[in-house]
């Protein structure tokens, strides 16, 4: 799971402490208050794209770019898209709000609705919807989601058909369990704990066995923790995840005992990413590599001029960060030897990437919202920028991009494109 970027608002290179207003909602924890609060400020726009090139047009008409691909058509410009449709997306930014699996791509919103990879169409929906700031959780074969309902319910689906394949719940004196990570074996919840009088001071952790729905292990988690904010990782034993109060946990999945526990900067905002044995978070201008197993540090990278790094990923055992001047590294996670680095985004005057997805050699890269961002598509091996896809909306909400392999899906705001690979 990859996550959040440190100042997210991508609007300029500068360096800012502080997070954008799509970012502080998404944080807020997507209660009814949040759902309240979003209702209504974004319409659905008309069809018409415009790519960063006038000339490149894409419609709702599937096979639109049969005869693009993944490096434009030769001179720099975006590909067309396969299609493009409006969506009912509600999504505040996170990096789990939009998924590619079972030949279906699913923006989070109500209704949730499932569309076909290959040309756009409706394959199903849920009336409900997702809950607003509970991710789409994807294992291997099942979409986990937080029960619309508010029953106290976590329930899978079949992400091709949209059927429901399983269901658990914690228990009454529990409330709004929401999925944070997934395994082969268990799906780990944070919930709030009921008092009496219902309101809530503290929240548990716990695992639901996928198969059973029984509940595993629940741990209280500490008090002045929030079950806002809340980003995670699976890795082997360890569960891995960050929370509003800065804080990076570890725990052992098959019992959930805390391992151990490291405060993060003021700078990042719960995101990071794990390779193998390790975690990797960035903090401030410093990107560190902890060990799973027992917190202790294994390297460091520094950045260059006060920069602050942003969110990595580890895609295909390389790991890509870029940082607020807009330098874009790719680093051997297991020792934090840097492969290569790129200036590229800077000298286009392009923006900061905040999300990563690869295809074949090209790595794509989601930015916040910025008349000269969107999605852009840049040489794996060497960061040189190929091309930017941009609707021209103007849509406040961040970029979003997902993959499966045949296709980029690019969400933004309440349309979704799909670009060739």
């Amino acid at each position: 799971m990859t996550m959040r970027d440190v100042t997210s608002d991508g609007r300029t290179p500068a360096v800012s402490g502080f997070p954008s207003r799509r970012r502080v909602l998404r944080w807020a924890g997507g209660g009814l208050t949040l759902a309240a609060l979003t209702a209504g400020t974004v319409g659905c726009e008309d069809d018409a794209v415009d790519v960063e090139d006038p000339g490149n047009a894409g419609g709702d008409e599937p096979g639109g770019g049969k005869e693009a691909d993944a490096d434009g058509n030769g001179n720099g410009q975006a590909p067309e898209p396969l299609w493009t449709k409006p969506t009912s997306a509600e999504t505040y930014g996170d990096n789990d709000e939009l998924v590619a699996a079972g030949g279906v791509v699913i923006a989070s919103g109500s209704p949730l609705a499932a569309l076909d990879a290959a040309t756009g169409e409706q394959k199903w929906s849920l009336p409900g919807g997702a809950v607003p700031g509970a991710p789409l959780l994807l294992s291997e074969d099942t979409l986990y989601l937080a029960s619309s309902e508010y029953d106290g319910s976590v329930i899978g689906y079949d992400p091709a058909s949209g059927k429901e394949t399983w269901r658990s719940r914690l228990g009454k004196e529990y409330r709004q369990p929401r999925p944070i990570a997934v395994d082969g074996e268990q799906v780990y919840v944070i919930a709030e704990i009921l008092e009496d009088d219902g309101s809530s001071k503290t929240n548990v952790i716990a695992a639901l066995n996928s198969s059973t729905g029984r509940v595993a292990w629940k741990e209280q988690r500490d008090v002045g923790t929030e079950q806002n904010g809340i980003h995670a990782a699976v890795r082997g034993r360890h569960l891995v995840y960050t929370d509003f109060k800065k804080n990076l946990t570890v725990r052992d999945t098959a019992g959930g005992g805390q391992v151990w526990t490291h405060k993060t900067t003021k700078t990042n905002y719960g995101f990071f990413t794990v390779h193998q044995d390790l975690v990797i978070v960035p903090q401030g201008s410093a990107l560190q590599a902890f060990n799973l197993a027992d917190g202790k540090e294994k390297w460091t990278l520094e950045a260059s001029d006060g920069a602050l790094f942003r969110e990595p990923a580890v895609l295909e055992d390389v790991l890509y960060v870029a940082d607020s001047v807009r330098v874009m590294r790719a680093i051997d996670p297991r020792t934090g030897k840097q492969l290569w680095k790129s200036e590229a985004l800077a000298d286009a005057g392009l923006q900061v990437l905040r999300q990563y997805v690869k295809a074949g050699d090209t790595l794509y890269g989601a930015t916040d919202l910025d008349k000269q961002g969107g999605i852009i598509a840049m040489d794996a091996s060497t960061g040189a920028v190929r091309w930017t896809f941009n609707d021209k909306t103007g849509d406040y909400h961040a970029w979003l991009v997902a993959t499966d392999g045949k296709r980029v899906f690019a969400l933004h705001g309440k349309k979704l494109h799909a670009l060739p690979v």
